[in-house]
């Protein structure tokens, strides 16, 4: 397998450009890869889809692409922990679409598994079910829901060999195995890159990822 590192930030997001379909990990601060998506903000690219679980705290999280206006649209579980999406959602400069936690995964699940969507009674009966196909099997109420891709995914991930095997830590691992699956460029950045990983305790395999951005022990 090639060896997955990249000199800098601007290697690893080379060829990212506005108007993508962007997915980004992170549950509140764990696994949010911030040095990816500061490189990202400092190029002045927008006009993003945002695929993630919320929409940020706050800081260098995804609060800087809403506030910088780099985002048209966000799907998230929980897009309340970010003022900046909910103002600019009320003012109708940006559009939410809300998705049940357990949904929002099983549909990027679809996606990498090359399924067509998954029924799913979670939504049954509510909004959220508005304009999606419905059945009902077995006396039990079922909506469609989609596949979620991306062009790109931004990761972040504990450590890494250079053939881009993966290691999380702790719940900073949440999305990310499965938004590797998910999106056409996998980035990921790194704080710890080591010879080699025991193959027994590999989440991410190499061959989802596409670039590693080694950050520095610790970081």
């Amino acid at each position: 397998m090639p060896d997955r590192r990249v000199a800098d930030a601007d290697a690893a997001i080379a060829g990212i450009e506005s108007g993508m379909t962007i997915m980004a990990g992170g549950f509140g601060v764990a696994g949010v890869p911030f040095a990816l998506l500061e490189a990202i903000r400092l190029k002045g690219l927008g006009d993003f889809t945002v695929i993630s679980n919320n929409a940020g705290f706050g800081g260098r999280d995804l609060t800087s692409w809403i506030e910088a206006g780099m985002v048209r649209k966000v799907i998230c579980s929980y897009p309340r922990t970010s003022p900046a999406c909910i103002a600019q959602w009320k003012a109708g400069q940006l559009e939410i679409e809300v998705v049940p936690q357990g949904t929002l995964t099983e549909r990027m699940r679809c996606a990498g598994a090359g399924l067509g969507g998954v029924f799913s009674p979670v939504s049954a009966g509510t909004l959220l079910a508005e304009g999606k196909e419905q059945r009902t099997m077995g006396g039990i109420d079922y909506v469609l829901e989609l596949p979620l891709r991306a062009d790109v995914a931004l990761l972040h991930a504990h450590r890494a060999d250079r053939y881009g095997n993966l290691v999380y830590r702790m719940t900073a691992r949440n999305f990310s195995p499965i938004m590797a699956t998910a999106a056409r460029l996998v980035v990921v950045e790194v704080a710890e890159m080591v010879e080699a990983l025991d193959p027994e305790h590999v989440i991410t395999p190499g061959i989802f990822v596409d670039r590693l951005l080694p950050l520095g022990a610790g970081a």
